[in-house]
């Protein structure tokens, strides 16, 4: 790809590199490849040339036999754009495994390649602590008519790359090798356009182009005016430029750094040709030739050209501010809708002002002036929106961005028509009102009323009305031609509502003589039998009876049970009745000529029951018995529960509901949600009869809630009580690569990787399971789970075949087992000698104190399972005062509380079968000693006692490192130390006290400390008060005489003038000689400016702020009566000339201030 871009003229070239988005600048920055170990079997090839619109198909193969776990591919494109978020329609992507062969196939599949799609690709396989990678580069060729292009229509493509740009296009999908490969052949205009516009004036610019159809004016303006500005001069100010371009994450820090020749230099930063002041973002640093420019918490306006300028030469790098992954902070949810609801899938990212691409199945979706979708954002929601969702609609729905993906479904179903409330038979008299009602589900369904058959069109007296979810037919002043059936037909429905008017004619006979009175019952309408009348709960009853007589009979209205009191052997007939007389309220009478209405409003549960109307006159009496039965929706269900999940399926079971309300339950419908959510969607639209049901479709991982309604031929019951959370979760796949370690003769050493497939449950432990050859029941050889990925099984039979194999665990319950692929021999296998790694601290004597704790740890190694033994001096140790624990692989020896009694030799003997191994440990237990035995004192003299002892007999089982002695005198009986670590048996007590009686103490001290108690001197010491002669000591006295010598000479300083100094030297003679101090060979008198000082031989001469007078060689002499000695620092040399000693020269110098 760069070879064409050597191809493009250099202002074309220069304008795609500044429009070109920073990933496909860091692809030609980076260059080069990086080969790590070999973890591919096969590799893509380094060279793939595709054609146009044709598929590509890329294998790599991965070697897992060394791996501990699953490897993982990654497939980039250029630098650093990993394109597994661009899955989808364009690119595919494939995975297998081969058990046998333990090979991973990862497959990339271009589907129909576009001039995008060539440029270099990586692919990474990383495991734990190894990882691979493999480069190749795809070339696409394009058809010939596409290469011949000018300069002109380059730039038109160009425009229109730029606007798609701006419009929101991902960068990695964009094409630019077709402009960048265009101008491979193309001949020149005929027309100069460039000479055009260098030589018109900038209003005829516009003008210009317009006629050679140049869209982007813009552009070519900027590169004409590079072209008349003038080269700047080339300076050689670098030694190390800038690099070509900088790639950083946003929010993080990046350094540019550069090396110019003259380390005193001054540079300037620019951002985009603008200086760039410092400040706490930006911060500049000269560091002998290094410049470096820091620039902290990036963020995408740092994503610019910089400049670092030196005088007139200048070094330009670009920094790319790469976006962090976008992650989806909020799930979508599930939808279940019928056709013509709106549905809106929602989102939160984390960022806002991110990019999300929405797909249906495997087709993006786009905002399109014909599209049907819907799409918006609100801050960090986003979300699509279909208005009327249809048939079509119905799939998988998904939202990416480039670090997050969710998914939801959408369920549609077709419309049905629920009839709440059905249309009631009505009996009217002329003159009446008639009212037809009813009322269904959907408030925007329109209908048609028939009578007959034929269509009811509105009048004056027919008026038809449709509020809401009501649909009313009303006719006024009834007639007989009224009477007929009526039905309500709703439009786009295969549905119908019936029912019939009876036309009520009034007959009136003038008989002169009385009839009694008669009750006419209609046994239509509501009545589902002779005497029972059914009414929906909240419904108006009206019930009209006629009634006959003359003279008008008086009607009564009663509710109540005929019962039956039992009283010993009697019984006694016992009605209980209520009388309705109200003629207002919600159960009242109205009573009109030969009519009487019985009328409830708003019907209830409790006006269930028997009703009984009497009518009575001078000629008689008649009844009737009516049973009015309320019908009301279900109460809900009760019990809601989950009683098992699977990957993506949950088992829900519930209890009926408790009131069925008067009709039978026909079914159940469900619906479900994610925690959290508040938006339920519907499982079933039919009804479901039974009442366990098993959900599906749901996403492993995520916690659900459900409910459940009731549906008889009422309606619908409110819902159930939610039931608690639940989670979809399979078990995991089943464990891999189970081996056998090691096999002794009663146990059996397992190991296994963990399962490929684990999902949301994740894992809690393995169990090991076990069973003899030709049998078929498993023995669980763990009682609690494993969760290492190894396990002894112990307690086997010797020599049996068993069969082993383990199961992973989760919340979901138990995986599939992982078999061994033939059974076990239970049998030792001799494989090494016994040998004991014997520790290197108790390869010495070991010592511990009396009351230390103990813990002997020794490693061993032999197979198969060596037995150790322990001896102490030759005897096996006795258990009751030594604790021995032996494993596979070492021996412990643990005391609680050392004592004295367990030092001695203890060997370890290591042993299997004939064969075995030796190791001695030599183990001293010390204690603090016994006291000194038979103290006295031996001698008393003048103020001193001398003292001897001699040794405990108990040593404390270590050597005696010394004794301390105390005194105490017969009158304060206080004891003091006179001595402490005395090595030796004796020792002389001095400055004792005239006229004091002593007595003496004495104890031992070894490794652990001083003893107990100590040992009292069994007689005393006492200093007589005699009289005191002193013996003078004869001695010669030295002589100490000698001639002056000094010992330290004068040196040589220089001093600033006004500041007081001070020069010395020192010097041995006894008698004490005589100081002269000279300067420049000149006696110093008893000058106030010189402070001359005699400190035990340290000669001083201090000298009160000099000036340059001062300046000069100075001189010390020291004269006794035995000579002189002079010393000359330059050239030191030594003689004696009479008594005068001269100590070197002193040169001082003095600088003015």
């Amino acid at each position: 790809m760069l070879g064409h871009m050597g191809h493009l003229p250099d202002e074309l070239l220069e304008l795609v590199l500044n429009e070109m988005p920073c990933f496909y600048l860091s692809f030609i920055s980076e260059g080069g490849s990086t080969e790590l170990s070999g973890l591919f079997v096969e590799k893509p090839p380094e060279g793939v040339v595709a054609n146009a619109g044709s598929d590509v198909t890329l294998i790599a193969k991965v070697d897992s036999t060394s791996l501990t776990r699953k490897p993982v591919m990654k497939w980039l494109k250029g630098k650093w754009m990993d394109l597994g978020s661009k899955a989808g329609k364009h690119m595919q992507f494939k995975e297998t495994y081969d058990r046998n062969t333990k090979i991973y196939t990862y497959e990339m599949k271009i589907i129909k390649v576009v001039a995008g799609d060539a440029g270099g690709y990586r692919c990474e396989v990383t495991a734990k602590d190894k990882c691979d990678s493999c480069t190749f580069e795809i070339t696409v060729e394009v058809a010939q008519q596409e290469e011949k292009a000018d300069i002109l229509s380059a730039f038109k493509r160009l425009h229109d790359f730029i606007l798609h740009r701006d419009a929101g296009e991902d960068d990695g999908d964009l094409d630019f090798s077709a402009l960048l490969k265009a101008t491979k052949k193309y001949e020149q205009p005929e027309i100069d356009v460039w000479e055009l516009l260098k030589s018109a004036h900038p209003s005829e610019y516009e003008k210009i182009a317009f006629k050679y159809g140049i869209t982007d004016l813009r552009g070519m303006l900027k590169r004409l005016k590079k072209m008349h500005a003038p080269e700047p001069k080339h300076t050689e100010a670098f030694l190390k430029k800038l690099d070509s371009c900088y790639s950083v994450d946003k929010g993080k820090k990046i350094v540019l750094t550069c090396e110019v020749v003259d380390p005193n230099v001054q540079v300037k930063w620019l951002k985009n040709g603008q200086e760039i002041k410092p400040s706490a973002k930006y911060v500049m640093e000269a560091n002998g030739n290094i410049r470096t420019l820091t620039i902290n918490r990036t963020t995408l306006a740092d994503d610019a050209a910089y400049e670092c300028v030196v005088g007139e030469d200048k070094s330009f790098t670009e920094v790319f501010v790469k976006e962090p992954p976008v992650t989806i902070t909020k799930l979508m949810d599930d939808y279940h809708v019928v056709v013509g609801e709106r549905v809106e899938f929602e989102i939160e990212v984390s960022e806002e002002g991110a990019h999300v691409m929405w797909f249906f199945e495997d087709v993006e979706l786009h905002k399109d002036k014909d599209s049907k979708f819907r799409f918006k954002k609100d801050g960090r929601k986003h979300t699509l929106i279909i208005p009327e969702a249809t048939l079509e609609d119905i799939g998988m729905y998904h939202a990416w961005t480039n670090g997050g993906h969710t998914k939801g479904e959408l369920e549609v179903e077709e419309k049905q028509l629920e009839v709440l409330q059905d249309i009631a038979d009505l009996t009217v008299k002329a003159t009446d009102q008639a009212v037809f009602k009813c009322e269904v589900s959907d408030d925007k369904v329109t209908g048609k009323w028939f009578k007959d058959g034929v269509e009811v069109l509105p009048s004056d007296r027919i008026k038809m009305t449709h509020v809401g979810r009501f649909h009313k037919l009303v006719i006024d002043d009834v007639k007989p031609e009224d009477a007929g059936d009526y039905t309500f037909v709703p439009d786009g429905y295969a549905l119908s509502l019936s029912a019939k008017l009876n036309f009520l004619e009034i007959k009136i006979d003038y008989v002169p003589r009385q009839d009694p009175p008669k009750i006419h019952l209609d046994t239509t309408g509501n009545m589902v039998s002779q005497n029972t009348i059914i009414v929906v709960a909240g419904n108006k009853l009206r019930l009209d009876v006629e009634i006959t007589g003359e003279p008008a009979p008086t009607v009564v209205w009663t509710k109540g049970e005929k019962l039956t009191l039992s009283i010993s052997h009697w019984a006694f007939p016992l009605t209980l009745l209520q009388i309705v007389t109200e003629t207002e309220g919600r159960i009242r009478v109205e009573s009109r000529k030969d009519l009487s209405c019985f009328v409830i409003e708003g019907a209830e549960r409790e006006d269930e029951g028997n009703y009984t109307i009497c009518v009575t006159n001078p000629a008689g009496e008649d009844k009737a018995n009516l049973f009015i039965k309320i019908v009301d929706v279900p109460d809900p269900p009760e019990n809601v529960k989950c009683t098992g999940v699977g990957e993506d399926t949950a088992s829900m079971i519930w209890d009926p509901p408790k009131y069925d309300g008067g009709a039978p339950v026909k079914g159940y419908l469900m619906e479900r949600k994610k925690k959290g959510s508040s938006r339920w969607t519907k499982l079933n639209f039919d009804v479901y009869p039974d009442t366990t049901y098993e959900a599906k479709r749901m996403i492993e991982g995520i916690l659900y809630e459900m409910r459940v309604f009731a549906v008889n031929s009422i309606g619908l019951s409110p819902p159930s009580l939610t039931s608690k959370p639940f989670m979809p979760i399979a078990p995991t796949s089943e464990p891999t690569r189970l081996s056998v370690h090691d096999v002794t003769d009663s146990t059996c050493s397992l190991k296994w990787l963990a399962p490929e497939k684990i999902g949301a449950g994740g894992l809690d432990g393995y169990v090991i399971e076990y069973c003899k050859e030709g049998d078929t029941e498993w023995v669980v050889a763990n009682q609690e789970l494993c969760e290492r990925q190894g396990f002894v099984v112990r307690g086997l039979p010797v020599g049996e075949k068993i069969n082993f194999r383990v199961v992973a665990v989760n919340i979901a319950g138990r995986s599939p087992p992982a078999l061994l692929g033939q059974p076990v021999t239970i049998r030792e296998i001799m494989g090494q000698h016994p040998k004991i790694r014997l520790p290197r601290a108790l390869r010495t004597k070991y010592i511990r104190k009396v009351g230390e704790k103990i813990n002997l740890v020794i490693p061993f190694q032999g197979k198969p399972r060596p037995v150790a033994i322990w001896y102490k001096d030759g005897q096996p140790v006795d258990p009751k005062m030594v604790n021995v624990r032996s494993s596979n692989v070492d021996t412990i020896l643990f005391i609680r509380a050392a004592e004295r009694e367990h030092s001695g030799t203890y060997e370890l003997v290591l042993k299997i079968e004939n064969m075995e191994d030796r190791a001695t440990v030599i183990m001293r237990v010390v204690g603090k000693p016994g006291p000194p035995v038979n103290v006295r004192v031996t001698d008393v003299w003048g103020f001193n006692a001398a003292l001897e002892w001699d040794p405990p007999t108990d040593d404390g089982n270590c050597e005696i490192t010394g004794y301390t002695i105390q005194k105490a005198d017969q009158k304060t009986k206080e004891w003091f130390t006179v001595y402490e670590h005395n090595r030796r048996t004796n020792c002389t007590v001095s400055d004792l006290i005239m006229g004091n009686t002593y007595q003496f103490r004495v104890y031992s001290e070894n490794l652990c400390g001083l003893s107990e108690e100590p040992r009292v001197s069994k007689n005393t010491a006492v200093i007589a008060k005699t009289g005191l002669e002193m013996k003078k000591a004869t001695y010669k006295e030295q002589d100490m005489s000698c001639m002056p010598k000094f010992t330290q000479p004068l040196v040589d300083r220089s001093v600033v003038a006004g500041y007081s100094t001070a020069i010395s030297c020192s010097v041995r003679a006894f008698p004490k000689p005589k100081i002269i101090w000279m300067k420049n060979k000149m006696i110093i008198d008893d000058n106030p400016k010189y402070l001359m000082v005699n400190n035990q031989g340290v000669l001083t001469l201090r000298i009160r702020k000099p000036s340059t007078f001062d300046g000069g060689v100075y001189m010390c002499r020291a004269i006794n009566e035995l000579g002189q000695d002079e010393r000359h620092r330059q050239n030191p040399q030594r003689h004696c000339q009479g008594r005068d000693d001269t100590c070197g020269r002193h040169q001082s110098t003095f600088y003015g201030s």
